[in-house]
């Protein structure tokens, strides 16, 4: 008997399994959607400001050296 209920909790587990890598490539499939949307319009914002968006991430200012 004890076998038998060995043998359902492993089939049990491998379901298990076998739906959290579902829901895990689900998950990253969608991340990466969403990152190149946030890409395409980080991309369309530089475009309309010229590049002077963006947190000031392209030049250096008010620096002196020494």
């Amino acid at each position: 008997m004890g076998a038998v209920v060995s043998c359902i909790e492993a089939v049990f587990r491998t379901i298990g399994n076998c739906l959290m890598a579902i829901v895990n490539g689900i998950g990253a499939v969608l991340q990466a959607i969403i990152g190149a949307i946030v890409s395409l319009f980080d991309i369309i914002i530089s475009c309309l400001t010229c590049g002077r968006g963006g947190g000031g991430r392209r030049h250096r200012s008010g620096g002196s050296v020494v």
